[in-house]
């Protein structure tokens, strides 16, 4: 005798974070990198004005550690899909962050690293904006059409001192 039993329904865990899932990827981004506590305020206002989705452009991303960690908060916070590209001129650097990416077993969250130079990558990222950009560099040595470069990438334009965000002003 062969009897029909209905399969268990699946409890599906909610997507907001609880306060200790929080504060363990808070830990995860480097101490020493004055942009984490922007970049955590620029995911946390987009995930409150009801974005379900965020793109983050790191340029001169290294080893990608702070991209990895931002898409991290950025999925803990709620986010369904993120989207993050790390841009060096370094192949070495970009071999470290492809492989620590490809530890990373989220599948809502997809990170792309590239070989390429930053004037190029900032055209073609204006072409689609992103919602976080990250520049390591200061703005002091770079430049005059740089700062606008930035600004055409990005909503969200958080430089390595942690004192400059710029807006665009778009709204999205």
């Amino acid at each position: 005798m062969i009897a029909n039993i209905a399969p268990v329904a699946r409890r599906r865990r909610p997507l907001s974070v609880r306060p200790k899932q929080q504060a363990d990827h808070l830990r995860g981004f480097p101490a020493q990198d004055s942009r984490a506590a922007g970049i955590k305020q620029a995911l946390e206002d987009l995930h409150e004005a009801g974005r379900h989705s965020v793109r983050i452009v790191d340029l001169d991303c290294g080893a990608g550690c702070l991209l990895i960690h931002a898409a991290r908060y950025a999925r803990a916070l709620g986010f369904t899909a993120v989207e993050g590209r790390g841009i060096d001129g370094v192949p070495q650097l970009i071999g470290r962050a492809r492989a620590a990416a490809a530890r990373l077993h989220e599948p809502a969250i997809g990170l792309s690293f590239d070989v390429e130079d930053v004037g190029m990558a900032l055209e073609h990222e204006a072409e689609f904006p992103a919602d976080i950009v990250l520049w390591r560099r200061s703005l002091a040595f770079e430049e005059g059409g740089m700062l606008q470069a930035l600004r055409r990438c990005g909503r969200h334009v958080l430089i390595d001192d942690g004192a400059c965000s710029l807006g665009t002003g778009r709204r999205g």
